[in-house]
């Protein structure tokens, strides 16, 4: 169905309707939502809470102030603050780029709070969080959310999450930010036509970039009023730091004109922690880790298990790239192999050890304690993903002529470049669609199904992003044994793969059609759309819904739902219905 059209401007009206979204909110003075909901130029990146536990959650802001800054914070059981349940107060100064982060803790479990910061006379909006749920519970809605670039377009999908009645917990698996800018940058042409060109005007490198980068993106007023609403949690992927990096390095990342990638990585982590609502080392199970080991497990009552991952700065191997080997696939035989000895091989991994040893103790407390669903916040697509023969089914043209053509390197490369011949020369092959993701490191993902099934956890949900489509896929080991779902999410501003990539609608359509068809694991798939996937666990059953915003070159923007998928608990598996 879809819903009306909203307007995402921070006005009286989006307050009333989406930031608070309770009856509770609604009965707020007059005086005090007017003067909430007026421009506020010393909180006007908002304010946001998250990675809470049963006891405690993190609440964040920024304020816009020259020289260090003094100020409270306040958390109450009702959004009048008629009673105040906790305060205290805050230094913030330019070593942290004015932001504020507070651990609110000694909560009671599975509760409602609104928490506003205070500078002088200055007041921020009101926001909502929430603490983990123990014991019994019936219920549980999740927003998956990815990929929101703010030159693309305007952050529609956030504000419709925020108006989501059926959502408690938003999970967002990276892609938060985009590290590219300048004339020739990813989505440049489209930001000048709406006003929305990245700052700072060049690909970002240092941390006074990277938090000039965040400041940004949290000034968008769907972003603003996600925040507000919802509690986040959140893993990264890889814009967060640069594309497609691994330990050592990044697709994206030139020493040469770009300095030292250690220290560029630094400068993208410090910014992170700085302006996103997650806890400090300190304040997790393991203090002595680094900022880097960013991962967590949350556990919704006797409901379910979520466990983020980290796939990026602490075990990644060097993505396989298909230009160092096409010349040694010439038929189907090389082709095997180099799934088997290039892709496939051992020891290329993607987890840590740690991370490894975490998500195992996790799994298999989940199973020992009876909790129906086990959650995984993937930051890229896990299924396997290996391009079908487009050329046989008349989508692309054959693209070994012009490659047989080819008389050197820099031709070669040329031609790899162009999407048609690409993926025409990776369906030939019946290739990996992409190597950076989870099909690209077959070696790894084997070792997360065994890992899974050692802890009796052979029927996980994978929350993934990443990808820029939706994806409802069956997850299968090597041996064709059921591993689980997975729900994948479409961006929230980024575009559809097929479509960026200029094969026109007709076509983009043709090909999620073919994935469907053709790859054993998908589904259902769409890359024609940007929004967000609603998750809601029952305690035997569930729904996924896949949301689309009809545009985000506006921000008014009316969300339809596009495809449903029903789940349910089997056998000790889950399988769609």
């Amino acid at each position: 169905m879809t819903k009306p059209i909203h307007h995402t401007n921070v006005s009286r009206r989006a307050l009333l309707a989406g930031l608070a979204g309770t009856a509770a909110l609604l009965a707020l003075p007059a005086p005090l939502l007017a003067r909430i909901a007026e421009p506020n130029p010393v909180f006007r990146h908002g304010i946001a809470s998250g990675d809470p536990d049963a006891s405690s959650v993190i609440l964040w802001t920024r304020v816009t102030t020259d020289g260090p800054a003094q100020g409270t914070w306040e958390l109450s059981d009702t959004p009048d603050f008629a009673r105040i349940r906790q305060s205290g107060g805050f230094v913030t100064d330019a070593s942290r780029d004015h932001t504020v982060k507070v651990l609110a803790g000694d909560l009671p479990a599975g509760e409602t709070f609104f928490y506003r910061f205070r500078l002088g006379n200055a007041v921020s909006p009101v926001g909502q969080a929430r603490t983990l749920p123990e014991g019994r519970l019936d219920r549980l809605g999740i927003a998956l959310a990815s990929c929101s670039n703010y030159a693309f377009g305007f952050f529609n999908a956030y504000d419709a999450i925020a108006r989501d009645p059926a959502i408690d917990f938003v999970l967002h698996t990276g892609d938060y930010i985009y590290e590219y800018g300048g004339e020739d940058g990813w989505g440049e042409k489209i930001a000048r036509t709406i006003g929305r060109s990245h700052e700072p005007a060049h690909e970002i490198v240092s941390l006074s970039d990277y938090r000039t980068r965040h400041a940004q993106y949290k000034t968008d007023a769907g972003s603003r009023a996600m925040h507000a609403r919802h509690t986040l949690l959140a893993c990264w992927d890889d814009h967060e730091s640069a594309n497609n990096p691994w330990v050592r390095g990044a697709q994206n990342h030139q020493p040469a004109t770009e300095g030292d990638w250690d220290a560029r990585r630094a400068a993208s982590v410090q910014a992170y922690f700085e302006w996103m609502p997650v806890r400090e080392p300190e304040h997790t199970a393991h203090p002595d880790r680094s900022r880097a080991q960013f991962w967590r497990a949350y556990s919704f009552g006797d409901l379910a298990l979520l466990h983020t991952l980290e796939t990026r700065h602490t075990a990644r191997a060097k993505q396989i790239e298909y230009l160092d080997y096409a010349p040694s696939i010439v038929d189907a035989a090389s082709a095997e192999r180099f799934r088997e000895e290039v892709l496939g091989a051992p020891d290329r991994p993607l987890l840590s050890p740690e991370l490894e040893e975490d998500l195992e103790a996790a799994l298999a407390g989940s199973v020992r304690a009876g909790q129906p669903w086990r959650l995984i916040g993937s930051p890229m697509v896990v299924a396997r993903l290996n391009v079908p023969d487009v050329v046989k089914l008349g989508l692309v043209p054959d693209p070994m002529p012009r490659l047989a053509a080819a008389r050197s390197p820099e031709e070669l490369a040329k031609l790899g470049a162009d999407p048609a011949v690409s993926l025409g020369w990776r369906g030939l092959w019946n290739l990996a669609d992409y190597t950076d993701a989870w099909t690209g490191y077959p070696w790894a993902r084997e070792r997360f199904y065994d890992l899974s099934r050692r802890a009796g956890a052979s029927d996980l949900i994978v929350l993934s992003g990443d990808s820029h489509s939706f994806w409802l896929n069956n997850l299968v080991d090597d041996s064709n044994r059921p591993a689980g779902i997975e729900f994948g999410t479409a961006g929230i501003s980024s575009p559809g793969d097929f479509i960026e990539s200029g094969f026109g609608p007709q076509t983009s359509v043709a090909l999620d059609r073919a994935y469907a068809e053709h790859i054993p694991e998908v589904v259902w798939t769409d890359n024609m759309h940007q929004g967000y996937v609603r998750v809601e666990l029952g305690r035997s059953t569930g729904k996924a819904s896949f949301v689309a915003v009809n545009t985000v070159l506006s921000p008014r923007y009316a969300t339809k739902v596009i495809h449903e998928a029903k789940f349910a608990r089997s056998g000790g598996q889950v399988r769609l219905t």
